[in-house]
């Protein structure tokens, strides 16, 4: 089963990178660009067709993919594609601009990439990553709606006996500590809270913002018990409870003086409505750019985790060999079929929002750098013209081509690093 998990894994992979690359195939395509290649993968041909003017095809290592658009830079100032420099970083710019009209053929003239307006190229560009997220979302959608993801219920867990600030980190109750609230009310174990002060609780976030809101209030409060309505009273203690932030989530080490009533939530898979998943997604969008953002951090405790046997930390970077593996974990969980799908589709959704996020970066060689070149042309172009001067012409991307080089090779460091922790150090789920 493993094994089966890795292998669905590697085909949602291949879907996605695939899935990637058609949104720029399709928008090159229809402003008249043409296409030579798309490929999904790197390295050996292991199987490839040619219909129209593209060859359609599958490389042998399936940790990418690309298309091949003629013209996506232009000619250098004196006109000229090849003018070979004895300077490193020169040559670097030449063989850019080479490459992308090695292939020319007569009647391309007008089928350059370079010659589209800027807001084509963008759109161009863009489309690869949005094909990521409109994936992304619909996975989660699927998942979110139909499967559920577990949370906490407004069912109750157990009941404190006492009142302890949270900030003490203990559970043994003291002869000087108060009875809790919900204990003194009656509430037991099993009980559905489903109002709270008058107020229909549908919600574990919605009920815990409520009783954080009232403290030192009496409020009565509705459960099912037994398939019965229940009725009880209870004093809302005050109490240092941990802090939480706008989306809901707690925030680790911080304590507030709020509302207490005692008792635990018990966690089940719960459906989400159309506007709650939005929320969630919208959250998991903000997660995921703090989380690249952050990368550059996680560095020194990854390099640990791979070289000194230091503990492989739960939100550590993973690669593509860690989701795999990941993926075949969630294939031996003993847990539910249905559940082990919905897993199974976060992962491949987490990782085309991932795609989307990390291409978006207004970097060379990534879909966000060209986008801000063509930003940039646009921005430059436009203000020649609101000023009466003279056009000056396309941006030349290649001329940016050795710093590509050098965040490229920062990726691919990045990348074996990350392998190398991910084969001798994982992230585990089980």
């Amino acid at each position: 089963m493993f094994i089966l998990g890795i292998v669905l894994f590697a085909v949602g992979l291949l879907v996605s990178i695939a899935w990637h690359e058609l949104g720029h195939l399709s928008m090159a395509k229809l402003f008249g660009v043409r296409v030579p290649q798309y490929m999904v993968g790197f390295g050996p041909t292991i199987w490839s067709r040619k219909k129209g003017e593209t060859e359609y095809g599958i490389k042998a290592i399936p940790f990418g993919g690309y298309i091949r658009m003629i013209g996506m830079f232009p000619p250098g100032p004196d006109g000229r594609l090849e003018a070979r420099s004895t300077s490193p970083w020169r040559g670097m710019i030449e063989d850019a601009r080479a490459q992308s009209f090695e292939e020319l053929r007569p009647g391309d003239e007008n089928r350059l990439l370079y010659t589209r307006a800027p807001w084509k190229r963008v759109i161009v560009m863009f489309a690869g990553p949005l094909m990521n997220l409109v994936l992304a979302v619909a996975l989660f959608l699927v998942v979110l709606m139909g499967f559920g993801i577990t949370q906490q219920t407004t069912t109750v867990s157990s009941v404190s006996k006492c009142v302890i600030a949270q900030s003490q980190n203990r559970d043994d109750c003291r002869s000087s500590d108060p009875s809790s609230p919900a204990a003194a009310a009656g509430l037991k174990a099993g009980d559905k809270i489903v109002s709270f002060n008058g107020m229909r609780t549908d919600s574990w976030n919605q009920l815990s913002d409520l009783i954080r809101a009232n403290p030192g209030k009496e409020v009565p409060i509705v459960v099912e018990r037994d398939g019965k309505a229940v009725t009880l009273h209870a004093k809302i203690a005050t109490n240092q409870v941990a802090k939480k932030d706008s989306s809901g989530q707690i925030v680790q080490g911080e304590y507030v003086s709020a509302g207490f009533l005692g008792f635990s939530a018990a966690t089940g898979v719960v459906k989400q409505d159309f506007g709650e998943s939005v929320t969630w997604m919208g959250d998991r969008i903000g997660d995921g750019a703090e989380a690249i953002a952050a990368l550059p951090g996680k560095i020194p405790a990854l390099w640990n985790a791979a070289f000194d046997g230091a503990p492989r930390e739960a939100d550590s970077p993973m690669g593509v060999v860690g989701a795999a593996r990941v993926g075949g974990e969630i294939a031996t969980l003993d847990i539910p079929a249905t559940q082990q799908l919905a897993m199974f589709v976060m992962l491949v959704a987490g990782f085309n929002l991932s795609l989307f996020l990390f291409n978006m970066l207004p970097l060379l060689p990534l879909d966000g750098g060209h986008i801000a070149g063509a930003l940039w042309e646009s921005l430059r172009r436009n203000t020649a013209k609101v000023l009466r001067r003279p056009d000056p012409g396309p941006f030349d991307v290649a001329k940016l081509m050795p710093v590509a080089y050098v965040v490229a090779g920062v990726f691919i460091c990045f990348t074996i690093l990350v392998l190398i922790a991910d084969v001798v150090n994982p992230v585990r789920i089980s």
